[in-house]
Formats: structure tokens, sequence, C-alpha cells
């Protein structure tokens, strides 16, 4: 095997760790750290592709998941914080009467 199928297989193996994490969990927090596990596998299997292809779009796309992720963890984890702090509770299931 060379490095590009253990780069991939490392990938899989992120997302599915990530994948189970947030189905088997009930805390969410961590739940959102799973998710963030799941999109770094995704990421490092896209770098792999574009490293294999020779393709510039690749980066870019990287740079801008890049920069959303962390936008999305800026605003999630204190969204987060105000909702524990008035439910007193990380369980995602005390929040059911938030739906729309």
């Amino acid at each position: 095997m060379d490095n590009t199928h253990l780069l991939l297989a490392l990938s899989g193996t992120l997302f599915t760790l990530g994948l189970v994490g947030v189905v088997v969990r009930r805390n969410l927090l961590v739940m959102l750290m799973f998710l963030e596990l799941m999109l770094n596998g995704v990421l490092l299997s896209l770098a792999v592709f574009t490293q294999l292809l020779a393709a510039e779009a690749g980066a870019v796309l990287m740079l801008l998941v890049f920069t959303v992720a962390a936008a999305e963890i800026a605003i999630a984890v204190p969204i987060l914080l105000l909702l524990v702090r008035a439910g007193h509770t990380l369980d995602p299931g005390a929040y059911g009467g938030l739906k729309g």
C-alpha cells in the first residue's frame, strides 16, 4: 500500500469514527466535536485527491471549507453554551421544544 491508500483509509476511519460518535453519544458538545472529526476526514480525502490530480481548485475549496468551519464553530459553541445555561443540560432530547 502506498501513502495514498493509507491516507484514504485514515480519512475513512476518521469519518466513520465521527459518525459512530454522533450516533452513539448524547452530549451536544461531544456531538459537535465528532461532527468536526467527520469534516476533517472528508477534508483529508479532498486533500489526497487534490494532490493526486494536481488540481488547484481542490486547494481553494479546502481553504473555503476551513474558513466556513471555523466560522461555524465560532458561532455554534456560544449558542450551545447559551442553550446549556438556559436548559441546564447537554442532552439534545431536552431541546425538542425549540422546533420551528
